[in-house]
């Protein structure tokens, strides 16, 4: 068996600039094209936060930003016109997401 130090041996090698183009593309791997919705999709979208809201039940909101897709689950409390907010309330506590970052809205119950 062989018992070397991995990669610590090799760690006195990297420069930081060789960091900062590593972290670079790996985030480069991970990143998501905004997805593209249409008329339908939009009203849809609408059709389910009224829903969600007026049900007050345990909803799950997909979101996008910066390339990352990102899940939020809770109760819609309340939706925003003025600042175009969906306030989502979780155990955790309450989360205000933009409207345009919402691609995606699935009532659980």
């Amino acid at each position: 068996m062989i018992r070397d130090r991995g990669n610590i041996k090799w760690q006195g090698m990297m420069l930081p600039e060789h960091v900062v183009e590593l972290r670079k593309w790996m985030d480069q791997d991970h990143y998501t094209e905004r997805p593209e919705l249409n008329e339908w999709d939009f009203q849809l979208v609408q059709e389910e936060l009224e829903l969600a809201y007026k049900k007050k039940c345990e909803t799950l909101v997909k979101t996008w930003a910066n390339g990352l897709i990102i899940q939020h689950q809770g109760i819609v409390e309340d939706i925003d016109l003025q600042s175009n907010v969906v306030i989502l309330e979780n155990p955790f506590g309450i989360k205000r997401i933009q409207v345009s970052e919402v691609f995606s809205v699935q009532v659980v119950n």
